[in-house]
């Protein structure tokens, strides 16, 4: 169960992901792991399409996984898709940062 909007974490045999859901209802995968100081994403404050790392304020675009303020960066992002209300991710990262 994902808040809309709101994340979890995801623990996998290749790490942590964030598994985030926006006020839209779209839900992204991405790595975990802020990559300014390697706070919980999971923990962020999603809106609209970007995802805010509760530790420094990294926000993240969870399209891309590219950091677009106040810190550049970028977070690997995964396949999701929605199966009979289920949420599969690919455990294949799908962007460059990862």
């Amino acid at each position: 169960a994902i808040p809309q909007p709101g994340a979890r974490r995801l623990p996998t045999a290749q790490g942590n992901l964030a598994i985030v859901r926006t006020g839209s209802g779209a839900v992204y995968a991405i790595g975990d792991s802020c990559p300014h100081k390697g706070g919980p994403l999971s923990q962020g404050m999603v809106f609209g399409e970007k995802l805010q790392c509760p530790m420094h304020g990294l926000v993240v675009d969870l399209k891309s996984g590219f950091a677009v303020a106040p810190d550049s960066g970028a977070v690997a992002t995964y396949p999701v898709r929605i199966d009979a209300g289920r949420i599969l991710v690919g455990l294949v990262p799908q962007s460059a940062a990862a």
